[in-house]
């Protein structure tokens, strides 16, 4: 630091010392370990994000038009498109289509949105089957509202309620593949860190230095249980019969 910047030779030992972020510690080539495990959060929640978005998406409007006009377009489109993605485990789909598209962070995105708007397109399916029939939504078709007008002002907002809690939990899946991928080197590329890259570089020092795996596991552990937990939040919030039952319980304390 004094080398650097003449100032901090001025400076008390007690602010010219090692900052927090080495409390952790530094990998083989000198790196910051805690530096590294912030910059790969960010990656994997952009991966995260992006993922989630592009599959909600895709599923919502693949399982609207499927659930809403039926006949022989929700045939193909559920018994072929959809059981065809859904047969399949997901994560090796996804490591089958990285390994096709090769690594990169974008690839990465494209792999899991093509592995996972199944599941999506499914659940909006199967909501769009039930509120179709309801009272609101035959006399909105017996006024003449055009399929647009349904679709959008009387289908979409009684059916996203279920989507949401599907991309809070679907957020936690796509962080958990994308380290998978990153570990597999299927994912983000060096030297852009990531928490899946991380654990696989640690490998060869797991009893030497383990804080070089431990930090960038654990980071991925809360990372997936923190949005595990927001989902299932999210699900019992938006469930009217759960929320009032909640609410009972707070007045009642």
């Amino acid at each position: 630091l004094a080398r650097h910047n003449p100032t901090a030779q001025n400076l008390p030992a007690r602010l010219a010392g090692p900052s927090p972020a080495h409390w952790l510690g530094t990998d083989e080539l000198g790196r910051d370990v805690f530096a590294r495990v912030l910059y790969g959060a960010r990656v994997s929640i952009t991966v995260g994000a992006s993922v989630v978005a592009c599959c909600a998406a895709l599923g919502l409007l693949v399982g609207l038009l499927s659930g809403y006009f039926g006949g022989w377009f929700d045939r193909i489109i559920n018994a072929i498109l959809i059981n065809a993605f859904l047969s399949f485990p997901g994560i090796l789909l996804a490591i089958a289509f990285a390994a096709f598209l090769g690594p990169g962070i974008e690839k990465v995105i494209m792999a899991l949105t093509v592995t996972g708007w199944a599941a999506y397109a499914r659940l909006t399916r199967g909501q769009v089957l039930k509120v179709k029939e309801l009272d609101y939504v035959q006399a909105a078709r017996s006024l003449g509202a055009s399929h647009a007008r349904i679709l959008a002002r009387h289908l979409l907002p009684n059916i996203v309620s279920p989507v949401l809690v599907q991309a809070t939990i679907g957020m936690a899946s796509a962080i958990l593949a994308e380290s998978t991928l990153s570990f597999l080197g299927l994912g983000v590329l060096a030297p852009l860190p990531s928490w899946g890259a991380m654990v696989n570089d640690a490998r060869g020092h797991l009893f030497d230095a383990p804080h070089l795996l431990l930090f960038p596991a654990l980071a991925v552990m809360m990372a997936v249980l923190a949005f595990n937990l927001l989902g299932d939040a999210l699900r019992d919030w938006l469930d009217p019969r759960t929320r009032a039952q909640l609410v009972t319980l707070e007045l009642s304390r």
